[in-house]
């Protein structure tokens, strides 16, 4: 997948759970770009072949008292989506924090949303390592 592909699905994923969730996008906190990153492998080798991993994240706000059931409903579209539920805490209280990490079986790329403040929930995604279009995926 290239970098600009990556960066197009996962401002789609950001965007769909800050829809899902009914907050609205703060403009102000949402980054300009993705961070890539270059893979390393399980003994810290590195490539030069292009691979990659991106994260990406923006926050919505939406009033304290309505963050359980937005991270209720994120969870559940996750679930029906084929993601499997790693965290999962609501709590209408300050502490702890309403949050649900998700990572799809097949394609590894990992979700998570959480209360970071107040009125504000952070929509974050991270994808595992991709090899862009047309390169040649060096052997270790």
């Amino acid at each position: 997948m290239s970098k600009e592909k990556a960066e197009k699905w996962a401002k789609h994923w950001t965007d769909s759970m800050v829809g899902t969730a009914r907050a609205r996008l703060d403009p102000k906190t949402a980054r300009p770009a993705a961070d890539f990153t270059n893979c390393v492998g399980s003994n810290n080798e590195t490539s030069g072949d292009g691979r990659f991993t991106l994260s990406y994240s923006v926050r919505g706000t939406l009033p304290r008292a309505e963050h359980a059931a937005a991270v209720t409903d994120i969870k559940e579209t996750l679930k029906d989506k084929g993601f499997d539920i790693q965290t999962f805490v609501v709590n209408e209280d300050e502490e702890p924090a309403n949050a649900v990490d998700a990572k799809h079986p097949e394609d590894q790329q990992f979700v998570s949303v959480g209360s970071v403040g107040e009125d504000l929930l952070v929509f974050s995604v991270v994808t595992p390592c991709l090899l862009p279009p047309g390169v040649e995926q060096q052997q270790f």
